[in-house]
C-alpha cells in the first residue's frame, strides 16, 4: 500500500503540533507549534483547504508575534543570596528534585559545601538556582546550575557566564569546572564557552 505524500505532510503536521502540548517551556512549545502551523498551512494549501490553511496561517502569525514579544523583552536579572538553611531553598530543591536529576543524575544538596549559592531572579520571578564552592585548586567548581522549565531559553546561562563573568574574576576565579553528566545540560555548558576537560567534567576560562 502506498502512502500519499499529502498524508505524510498531514500526519507529520499533527504529531509536530501534538509535540508542541508537550513542551514546559513557553520559548520551544512557540517554536514548535510555528512548526506545526506552517506545516498544516501547506498541507491545507496543498489539498485545496482554504479553511486549514487560513487557520493555520493565524496560528503562525500568533507563534511569531508572541514569539518577538519574548525575544525582545527586557528583562531585569539579578542574583538574590541564600544561606545554606534558606527554607525557600530546601523547598525549592525537594520540588524541583526530578526535573533536577534529569539534568544532575546523583545531586545531593549539601549545604555545607556551596559557598557561593543565589537564586537567579527575572524581574523577581525565581528563574533558576546556582550552587558552586572554591575547589582545593582554587576553580570555581559548580554542583548546580538549574533553570526552571519556564525560564528554559539560555537566558539564565547568559546571565550567569557572560555578565557574571567580572564578579567571578573579582572573586578570585580564573575558571569554572561545571558536570555535564547529560547531553542536554553538556549542549548548554558548549553553548557558553565551556570545553570538554575530562569525562563529564567541563572547564571555562574566565581569562580572555
Amino acid at each position: 500500500m502506498e502512502i500519499n505524500i499529502l498524508e505524510i505532510i498531514g500526519y507529520s503536521a499533527s504529531v509536530i503540533i501534538a509535540l508542541s502540548m508537550t513542551m514546559s517551556s513557553i520559548v520551544k512549545f512557540r517554536w514548535i507549534n510555528l512548526v506545526g502551523a506552517s506545516t498544516f498551512a501547506t498541507y491545507g494549501l496543498l489539498i485545496g483547504a482554504t479553511p486549514v490553511a487560513v487557520l493555520n496561517g493565524f496560528i503562525i502569525a500568533v507563534d511569531i508575534f508572541y514569539l518577538a514579544r519574548i525575544y525582545s523583552k527586557k528583562e531585569l536579572f539579578e542574583t538574590l543570596e541564600i544561606r545554606g538553611d534558606n527554607k525557600y531553598l530546601l523547598r525549592f530543591l525537594e520540588f524541583h528534585n526530578k526535573d533536577i536529576q534529569a539534568f544532575f543524575p546523583g545531586f545531593n544538596y549539601k549545604p555545607e559545601i556551596n559557598s557561593i549559592s543565589f537564586f537567579v531572579l527575572r524581574n523577581m520571578n525565581v528563574a533558576g538556582i546556582f550552587l558552586a564552592h572554591k575547589d582545593q585548586k582554587g576553580d570555581l567548581r559548580v554542583g548546580l546550575d538549574y533553570s526552571t522549565p519556564e525560564y528554559r531559553d539560555y537566558k539564565n546561562g547568559r546571565f550567569i557566564y557572560r555578565s557574571l563573568k567580572k564578579e567571578f574574576i573579582k572573586g578570585g576565579f580564573k575558571q569554572i569546572v561545571a558536570p555535564g553528566l547529560t547531553k542536554k545540560h553538556a549542549k548548554y555548558l558548549k553553548r557558553f564557552g565551556f570545553v570538554e576537560d575530562d569525562k563529564d567534567v567541563f572547564v571555562k576560562s574566565l581569562v580572555d
